[in-house]
């Protein structure tokens, strides 16, 4: 575990505290449709204002390409950020994020204010990691908490930079519980440890599988990435996605599980159709359920099938920690969801510690209806994936090594 700083360390009264939040929400038409990480920042926050704290939030929204536009705009956040405190907050509409003005205003906030400055990927120094803008950043706080777990695995101006440049940093309540949630599961689980994988590419998890292997008791493998192992033990698999390039690297993964004596599980049925629906939830499609070696030829394989429904609840039922990453199949359509359905239920069952590692899993365990049957759900879909291959994140890491120093 990271020695660390977090905000009940430090002592925040009358100073300027720059909050790095993740407040990249979903957002359709100028409104919010999903306002989770605004809610999860709000611990963090109200700890500083209860400390007399004058508190400064940031955050990215999006990836504007060509400088400041309105439809990134951090406004309708500061609205909702408003209305889920019950206090105001002052929103710095400035497309430069940060300048002598905002550093001005900065310096006459009263202890308990609180203001949200613009979008810091107006500034194009912020994914460079530019040390103008960090040092501009700097200047606006006599502390800095890093509370934006879902942007830790980038080394951003807002993310890190800015630590080169002040004093006494710290990270807040939900870094301090995403840490703690994944690094446990990874360096120090209670046993036995199930790991399931899913989502749509091996590529996207090599390293993630390769570590996984070595820290689990069973790993299972389900979605559209278990087609590939599929392949590569030799069976035929229609349609199905396969990506070719990566067959020899689940072999190599199969003979490592024996090696180690791991239990890799891979579905032994599936949901097939002979056309991927369109739009993804249509209902215009026909479903036949079949098993491991009789996928036809004319025919993907969309979702696991029952059996395999019943060999992975059977799996997750003893576990005493499981962390799960990516659907089982095409969730967003119900006739594709059932796969995915059994886990998240058969996550629901169990007594185990259960982490949700961000990203379609987590989407999948909200929009299905378990989110509160789980112990954990991450924030962070490509920084949780980071952290599950045992990545120490930059975000992380500079105040973690800021720590080792003070």
């Amino acid at each position: 575990m990271l020695n660390k700083v977090t905000v009940d360390d430090i002592q925040a009264k009358d100073k300027r505290v720059l909050v790095r939040c993740d407040f990249n929400v979903p957002m359709k038409d100028g409104t919010i449709t999903d306002d989770n990480r605004i809610a999860a920042a709000l611990p963090t926050i109200k700890k500083l204002i209860d400390g007399n704290a004058k508190v400064i939030l940031c955050s990215h929204f999006g990836k504007p390409k060509n400088g400041p536009e309105d439809k990134f705009s951090l406004a309708p956040v500061a609205e909702r950020l408003e209305k889920l405190l019950g206090r105001n907050v002052k929103f710095v509409a400035d497309n430069a994020v940060v300048n002598e003005d905002v550093i001005a205003l900065s310096k006459e906030m009263k202890a308990g204010d609180v203001i949200l400055l613009e979008n810091t990927r107006f500034r194009a120094e912020e994914t460079k990691n530019l040390p103008e803008f960090s040092k501009q950043l700097a200047n606006l706080c006599d502390i800095f908490v890093m509370d934006a777990f879902g942007s830790a695995h980038r080394a951003h101006c807002s993310t890190a930079g800015v630590t080169e440049f002040v004093n006494e940093t710290a990270i807040g309540y939900l870094m301090e519980k995403e840490i703690n949630y994944l690094g446990n599961a990874v360096e120090n689980p209670e046993r036995p440890f199930v790991a399931i994988l899913g989502g749509a590419k091996v590529a996207d998890k090599l390293n993630v599988i390769s570590n996984l292997l070595e820290k689990c008791d069973t790993l299972i493998i389900g979605g559209g990435m278990a087609y590939t192992f599929l392949k590569a033990r030799g069976i035929e698999v229609g349609k199905s996605l396969v990506d070719d390039g990566k067959i020899d690297y689940c072999n190599e993964m199969l003979k490592k599980a024996d090696k180690l004596g791991k239990n890799l599980l891979l579905p032994v049925d599936f949901r097939v159709t002979d056309n991927f629906p369109e739009p993804i939830d249509s209902k215009d499609i026909k479903i036949d359920s079949v098993d491991l070696n009789s996928i036809p030829a004319d025919k993907t394989a969309l979702d696991i099938g029952p059996e395999s429904e019943k060999l992975f609840a059977n799996a997750v039922k003893s576990a005493k920690t499981v962390v799960w990453n990516g659907p089982m199949g095409v969730f967003e359509n119900p006739l594709l969801a059932g796969g995915t359905l059994a886990v998240a239920k058969a996550l629901s069952e169990t007594d185990a510690v259960t982490i949700i590692g961000g990203g379609d899993s987590a989407a999948a365990v909200i929009s299905l209806g378990y989110a509160d049957k789980m112990s954990h759900i991450s924030t962070g879909g490509g920084a949780s994936l980071e952290y599950l291959e045992g990545t120490v994140l930059p975000g992380i890491k500079v105040i973690a090594d800021k720590t080792v120093k003070s």
